[in-house]
C-alpha cells in the first residue's frame, strides 16, 4: 500500500512516522507513506500556500495551485483509489472505514489547515472528507496521522497476532472487555478466579460478557436497538 499526504507541516510528521508499528511496517516494504511539502509547489519566493478569504473574515484559506500541482504530479505516476480531505466538515472516521481503507492500493491525504481549503480542492479533487470528531484541531495533520496508524496495522502482516486484531474494540461492533497480568492480587485489587481458572470456554464466556456490559455502560450507541439496555433511545 502506498500512502501520499500533503501537508504545509512535513515535520509535524517525523515522529509518529518513525517510530513502533508504523516504522516497522515501512522498513518492511509492506507500506510506502510519502509526505509532500505543499510549499515545493508554491507560485512566489517566499512558498506562500494561504490567502485570505474572498469576502473578507478572519482566517486563512488553503490555496489551490500548491495542492492541485501536487495531486497532478501524483496522479502522473500511479492511480489513486482515493484522494481524502481532513477537515472538520467530513464523515466520522470509524474501525470500519479503516477496515476498507487498508485494502486500497494507493491513497492520497490532503491535510486541512487554517481556515479551510479552497472549495475547488473539494469540487474537482476530493473524493471523500474525514473528520476524527466533532473538535477542530489547528490542522488536519494530526487526523491525517490517527488514519495512517489505524490503516497500517491492518494490512496483513504488519502485527504479528492476527489474533489480537479481530479482538480489538469496534471490531465486532462493541467495545473490547478488560484485561489483567500479573501479579494475581496487587493493593487488595485481584483478578477475576475465570482468567485464573484455566477453562477457555469460562474465559471466552466472562470476557464475551464484560465486553457487552463495557459497550453498555459507555458506548450504548454501537449496539442494535434490541441489545441496547432498558431506557436508552430505542427509535
Amino acid at each position: 500500500m502506498r500512502i501520499d499526504i500533503l501537508t504545509g507541516f512535513p515535520a509535524l510528521f517525523q515522529g509518529p512516522l518513525t517510530e513502533s508499528i508504523v516504522r516497522r511496517a515501512q522498513a518492511a516494504g509492506q507500506v510506502e507513506i510519502v509526505v509532500h511539502d505543499l510549499r515545493d509547489h508554491a507560485h512566489d519566493r517566499h512558498r506562500t500556500i494561504d490567502d485570505s478569504p474572498y469576502g473578507g473574515g478572519a482566517g486563512m484559506i488553503l490555496k489551490p495551485e500548491p495542492i492541485f500541482e501536487c495531486v497532478d504530479m501524483l496522479i502522473a505516476e500511479r492511480p489513486y483509489d482515493e484522494v481524502i480531505l481532513t477537515t472538520p466538515k467530513g464523515a466520522l472516521w470509524t474501525q470500519s472505514e479503516a477496515n476498507r481503507m487498508s485494502m486500497r492500493d494507493a491513497v492520497i491525504i490532503i491535510c486541512g489547515h487554517y481556515k479551510g481549503v479552497d472549495e475547488r480542492v473539494r469540487q474537482a479533487l476530493v473524493t471523500r472528507e474525514i473528520s476524527i470528531g466533532d473538535v477542530v484541531l489547528t490542522g488536519g495533520e494530526l487526523v491525517a496521522m490517527v488514519i495512517v496508524d489505524t490503516v497500517v496495522r491492518l494490512i496483513p502482516g504488519v502485527i504479528g497476532d492476527g489474533e489480537s486484531l479481530l479482538s480489538d474494540s469496534f471490531m465486532d461492533g462493541r467495545l473490547d472487555c478488560p484485561y489483567y497480568t500479573r501479579p494475581p492480587e496487587y493493593r487488595g485489587l485481584t483478578v477475576p478466579e475465570a482468567l485464573q481458572s484455566g477453562d477457555h470456554k469460562a474465559i471466552a464466556a466472562w470476557r464475551d460478557t464484560e465486553a457487552m456490559r463495557v459497550t453498555r455502560e459507555r458506548r450504548p450507541d454501537l449496539l442494535r436497538n434490541d441489545d441496547r439496555p432498558p431506557g436508552t433511545n430505542e427509535k
